[in-house]
């Protein structure tokens, strides 16, 4: 891909140009990810963001992998208009980021959030993994004080899926590795719940926490439902009450093939979908719920795996959250 990166870079710049306003409404956020966009040169994403047009946007966000920063990257990064990083560290442990294939190493990560704070970044978010093979409750914790101790504003963490057909997958199978066991699973992300709690973070969506104030706005359109606009090879767009997507097809895109295919989503559609994104999140779901959904709910708050807010919303507990894609599957219709 980087030695086609001007292609695409200009690929991209063309769909921008054709579908910038499809929404039907000003460009609010920007978010540049999915794959590793700081393999791009400050020029590429100076070209990316001069055609979106970022006057009037709220948060633009960029992914950076630790092992391409450097302080000249991170200012250039500045001055173009980026004004939020996300940042793939994963762990602060050498043997886990070998284990899952990272590139960087634990003193890179550290760096590369310092080197974003000096440059000006007051927005930074950062990823953890929690539930890694030979990952003990001890180093689990260590990563997430060091986190806090970094100062950042944002920290998403997710527990590890086991993917068909990766090393890992099947280094577990053939017993080289032991999965993490449900309960130290759910531990660990009680811990990582109670700590940031402890240190001033916000629990807003299930995998993401944030202090007052610095809560991610482009991926809470997502939970939302808030129609937005992608762009590049393999890239969701959701207008209501169409979803529709490039296909993930990298040569067809390069060569300007119509790769977009979509489906139009229905009234059931629509609505099970607000379950399944309105649960992940602080603000939970609106009652009243459909005749079925309601007769679920009341059985699963008598249960205290969800429960009623005072303005009446309907909100997953903590000890829901384990459960919680059962909990969404059941009360979806």
């Amino acid at each position: 891909m980087l030695e086609r990166r001007e292609e695409y870079v200009a690929a991209l710049v063309k769909e921008i140009a054709a579908r910038k306003d499809e929404a039907g409404e000003p460009i609010r956020t920007v978010y540049i990810g999915g794959g590793t966009p700081s393999t791009l040169t400050p020029q590429d994403i100076a070209r990316i963001v001069k055609a979106v047009g970022i006057d009037e946007a709220e948060e633009v966000t960029m992914e950076l992998n630790p092992g391409d920063a450097s302080p000249a990257y991170m200012q250039a990064l500045r001055n173009i208009g980026i004004d939020r990083l996300s940042i793939g560290i994963q762990s602060f442990q050498d043997d886990l980021l070998q284990l899952i294939g990272r590139r960087h190493d634990a003193q890179q990560a550290i760096d590369a959030v310092r080197m974003a704070q000096e440059a000006g970044f007051g927005n930074l978010s950062i990823d953890l993994m929690y539930a890694l093979p030979t990952q003990t409750m001890e180093k689990w914790q260590a990563d997430i004080e060091t986190a806090i101790g970094l100062g950042v504003q944002h920290i998403s963490s997710y527990g590890l899926i086991y993917e068909d057909g990766t090393a890992l997958t099947q280094a577990v199978e053939n017993g080289a590795l032991e999965a993490i066991d449900e309960e130290t699973e759910n531990a660990m992300y009680d811990a990582l719940c109670e700590r940031l709690k402890q240190a001033g973070f916000v629990h807003y969506e299930v995998s993401n926490f944030a202090l007052p104030g610095y809560e991610a706005k482009h991926n809470s359109r997502y939970w939302d439902h808030t129609p937005y606009i992608g762009v590049g090879a393999g890239a969701h767009t959701y207008v209501p009450p169409v979803r529709s997507w490039n296909k993930d097809d990298l040569e067809g895109y390069l060569k300007g093939e119509e790769v977009r295919e979509s489906e139009l989503l229905t009234e059931t559609d629509l609505y099970n979908e607000r379950i399944m994104l309105g649960l992940r999140t602080s603000r939970g779901i609106a009652d009243p719920l459909s005749v079925h959904s309601r007769k679920i709910t009341t059985d699963y708050i008598r249960k205290g795996l969800l429960r009623k807010t005072d303005d009446g919303r309907v909100v997953a507990t903590q000890e829901g959250i384990h459960i919680l894609n059962r909990i969404i599957e059941d009360l979806m219709i």
